[in-house]
């Protein structure tokens, strides 16, 4: 699509939805229209409020429209939900939460069909963040919904689906630790048998295909004059990761940073992986597996920060080494490389001020994300993306740490954005490059050298 102007897209995070119009020719976000992705709790269970998305949706799509034009539609969202569909393209279910711990109330039930990780590279985990175990749950509370189950929809395709009418799914998102994928032979797993869905799975197109043009119902709702094409779209991590494929030479590990830390290794050392260490096999948009892992570092870092406002000072900084103040994981047990840990502090947390909280944080989630990085065995270059990228006490730790060269995304896009657009079009010639950090020096630096081996001495007595 060389003609294409602008794309929209709908972007949907945990915590934010977003409708982004990025422009081709300067490779910048002209407009971005974001709310908060409020869960519902009312009703049979915790799921995402989808008629007060789709309105959302429509309207910012409509704005975007009449200010700026647009030529083409393509979707990115968080993992972990499915849409359950009858043969009217109505739900039939409400599209859980993945936070929602229901499922947990059948794990044992579900361990008896659960394929193995090594087959599915999908962890044990809080099965709401399993889109297999959810399935088993819904069947077995809602029997009578599920008679009238049509199609098994991936999140991202069921916004594809009411903007065209046609429904699909797509293979990074199916694979998105679901139970139902077998990354390394490329086919579904022996639960989507056992579950008896094998013949409802919405069949699988790849994530640049166009699905359709916007039914003109909505384009009159929405006052577009013209035929928009709609293309599969994809998860957002690996939108992210997209960019970097086509860019980046082999091995490099990319790291996005958000609500969750996801950490993807491409080219690592070939290694037996350690589910306990929260590893998963996510899937690319080429359909290859990617060796990953994941915590929920943003979460955790509200949960310090969410009522300090002052910034670190110099004192701060220094406090920190000198009192040994240490943050040990983990803030949200249920995820990542110390799952099942109780997290707390080195020292009684009220002799810790505002300031020293904000710099111990930073270097537990550096240090979580070096585990990690371990874990899988990741080599050549690190690329940082997201919000962490402006954290310079995370950024330190990690330059100083790592045997590696750190490399932060700037510009004006999100990865998720650079890479949902390169799905649509992949010419590269004005994307702005990545940018080597530099590493701290003298005194910091070797502060930070002992302060680092001195955490991961004592976090694992």
């Amino acid at each position: 699509m060389n003609k294409t102007q602008n794309i929209a897209i709908i972007d949907i995070g945990k915590t934010n939805i977003k409708i982004v119009l990025v422009n081709l020719n300067s490779f910048t976000e002209l407009i971005v229209l974001s709310e908060p992705n409020v869960v519902a709790n009312k009703g049979l269970y915790p799921h995402y409020d989808t008629d007060k998305l789709w309105k959302f949706i429509k309207s910012s799509l409509g704005t975007l429209y009449r200010r700026y034009s647009f030529e083409a539609i393509t979707v990115t969202t968080h993992g972990a939900a499915v849409a359950l569909i009858d043969k009217n393209g109505r739900l039939i279910l409400p599209i859980i939460d993945y936070e929602f711990d229901g499922p947990d109330t059948l794990c044992k039930d579900y361990e008896k069909i659960r394929p193995n990780f090594k087959e599915t590279g999908t962890p044990k985990a809080p099965l709401g963040v399993v889109i297999g175990a959810q399935i088993f749950w819904q069947k077995k509370f809602f029997p009578q919904s599920f008679k009238s189950l049509k199609s098994i929809i991936t999140y991202p395709q069921y916004w594809v689906g009411l903007l065209t009418g046609k429904w699909c799914t797509e293979v990074s998102y199916l694979g998105c630790h679901s139970d139902l994928w077998l990354p390394f032979k490329n086919r579904f797993s022996s639960l989507v048998t056992d579950l008896g869905i094998n013949k409802r799975i919405a069949s699988i197109r790849k994530a640049n295909d166009i699905i359709g043009s916007i039914l003109p119902t909505i384009n009159e709702e929405l006052g577009i004059k013209k035929s928009i094409p709609v293309y599969c779209g994809i998860h957002d991590s690996n939108a992210s990761l997209f960019r970097h494929l086509i860019e980046q030479d082999k091995p490099f590990s990319l790291v996005t940073t958000g609500t969750w830390v996801i950490i993807m290794s491409v080219g690592g050392e070939k290694k037996t992986f350690n589910p306990n260490k929260d590893i998963l096999i996510n899937v690319d948009a080429f359909g290859n597996p990617v060796p990953s892992a994941r915590f929920m570092g943003g979460r955790e870092f509200e949960i310090v920060t969410k009522n300090i406002s002052i910034k670190p000072t110099a004192v701060d900084i220094t406090s920190v080494f000198n009192k040994s103040i240490f943050l040990f994981p983990a803030l949200v047990p249920q995820y990542g490389p110390f799952k099942g840990r109780e997290s707390h502090w080195s020292i009684s947390e009220n002799k810790i001020n505002e300031g020293e909280k904000v710099v111990a944080v930073s270097y537990y989630l550096a240090m979580v994300t070096l585990v990690s990085l371990e874990a899988l065995g990741a080599k050549g270059s690190i690329i940082i993306e997201g919000p962490f990228t402006r954290n310079k006490f995370y950024l330190d730790l990690m330059a100083t740490v790592l045997e590696a060269d750190l490399y932060l995304s700037e510009g004006s896009l999100t990865g998720t954005s650079i890479g949902s657009t390169l799905l649509i079009n992949n010419n590269t010639s004005n994307l702005y490059k990545i940018k080597k950090y530099n590493n701290p020096e003298g005194e910091y630096k070797q502060n930070l050298i002992n302060y680092s081996k001195k955490w991961k001495q004592l976090v694992n007595k």
